[in-house]
């Protein structure tokens, strides 16, 4: 969505800038761009079975090191 504003007779630059700003904000663009910048995309079916997987040997090594004593 493009915003247009036009310089009007008489108008200074100061109240141009400030009359665009008040749009931008009426818009509501600056909104929808903050909450889309940082959006993640999901992981996907086999990543999150990726993970699981190494969660689970890790937890196993770790049983492993426990046991003989190498981790208080």
């Amino acid at each position: 969505m493009a915003l247009e504003v036009k310089k009007q007779e008489r108008e200074t630059a100061q109240s141009l800038v400030r009359r665009f700003g008040k749009r931008v904000q009426q818009s509501g663009l600056l909104i929808r761009a903050r909450k889309t910048r940082f959006r993640k995309r999901p992981k996907s079916h086999l990543a999150k079975k990726r993970a699981a997987l190494r969660r689970e040997e890790l937890r196993k090594e770790y049983q492993k090191l426990k046991k003989l004593g190498k981790i208080n």
